[in-house]
């Protein structure tokens, strides 16, 4: 199904990450390429066809939480095929006029429109060999089941030692919500911090040192899994018998509030995400326009983790050339305590469906004011 091909393309891209804070969405790329694979031919369309064997079905149309708009503008004087206009939505397609200040203008509108102005720019530039854009807009807005309060954050060890941070606390009887997973990366505290309706956030805590390559991708990995290891060998993870009026388990969590925003280009791991022999020259798109290529793939994200809620937004965007004659094309195939106080990961799950709808990795958290 096409939510375990996207969240298999964003666990790979997450492998390649650097130790750096980011945010990223695989489920933002997947629709373009499930859009343009059917439409290639020969080694781009195998290699797109690997990475997005599918169409992006994500049942995502009734959520009250999460909105997918998928666009594409062409080039007035690009002769599109009768296939093309036949099968994609009319509703799917604009027109970019030539004139580029323009055609820019409305496409930063349509990113700014679709995630309610949190990317206000399309992460692509409209130059002169532009003939066609593809560009889908995910957003995203929860608020927790149970609220985090304000608590004092100054981590006594560790890359956060000293820092005034904005930590969040909570306090709950739910220790069905922190799981802790056996993986290749060690063990990973994973709690699941519910939302309201059907998006919930998993925080992925590692040991000491483990990176975002290692933590992300084994957290994607673990979703939906059982605790495989007892709670008390996760990391950041105290448990001791106490005082209390009943004999309920509880689980303290205390954490940090983060904003979090990034810009990819996508052509810096072409292979990644099926690209590598559609951006060279060539005929790869004969089910759109003839000798058509790609020249630009990027996107944009940012995600906001606070007291009450999560919001998050993210374009991602292909900007395809028209070239000139093609060449000759080669093959190619108790009580439980949580403290998150140091670099840890985070994915937003789209619960019914098991979609990450984004991945990233926070290592810069909100300072207190």
């Amino acid at each position: 199904m096409s939510t375990t091909a996207a969240n298999a393309l964003t666990a790979r891209w997450a492998s390649s990450l650097d130790g750096e804070q980011t945010v990223l969405s695989g489920a933002g790329v997947y629709p373009l390429l499930a859009l343009l694979a059917p439409y290639a031919a020969g080694p781009a369309r195998d290699e797109l066809l690997a990475v997005a064997p599918e169409p992006a079905r994500f049942d995502l149309d009734r959520s009250p939480t999460t909105r997918l708009a998928l666009a594409t503008w062409a080039r007035r004087d690009l002769r599109l095929t009768d296939r093309w206009l036949r099968e994609v939505p009319a509703a799917m397609r604009g027109e970019l006029t030539g004139d580029e200040a323009q055609d820019q203008r409305a496409l930063d509108e349509w990113a700014a429109t679709h995630t309610d102005g949190l990317v206000p720019r399309m992460p692509v530039q409209v130059t002169p060999d532009t003939a066609m854009v593809l560009a889908s807009a995910l957003s995203l807005l929860t608020e927790w089941a149970e609220p985090f309060r304000d608590a004092r954050c100054e981590p006594a060890g560790g890359p956060w030692r000293g820092r005034r941070l904005a930590g969040l606390g909570r306090l709950s009887h739910d220790l069905d919500a922190l799981r802790v997973a056996d993986t290749a990366a060690g063990p990973l505290s994973l709690l699941t911090v519910r939302g309201t309706a059907d998006v919930d956030v998993v925080l992925a805590l590692g040991a000491p040192g483990r990176t975002a390559a290692e933590v992300l991708p084994a957290a994607i990995g673990g979703l939906g899994a059982p605790s495989a290891l007892p709670v008390a060998a996760g990391p950041g993870v105290t448990e001791q018998v106490v005082d209390a009026y009943d004999d309920r388990p509880e689980l303290y969590v205390s954490t940090v509030g983060f904003t979090v925003s990034a810009d990819h280009d996508l052509l810096k791991r072409p292979a990644t995400f099926g690209l590598a022999t559609a951006t060279g020259d060539g005929d790869h798109f004969p089910g759109i326009a003839r000798l058509l290529s790609v020249s630009q793939a990027r996107q944009s994200a940012t995600a906001t983790f606070s007291a009450t809620g999560f919001r998050a937004a993210v374009v991602t965007a292909l900007s395809v050339r028209a070239g000139s004659a093609p060449p000759r094309l080669t093959a190619r195939r108790r009580r439980v305590r949580l403290d998150v106080d140091r670099p840890f990961g985070f994915l937003a799950v789209h619960r019914f469906t098991g979609l990450v709808l984004l991945a990233g990795w926070v290592t810069d958290p909100t300072v207190r004011g």
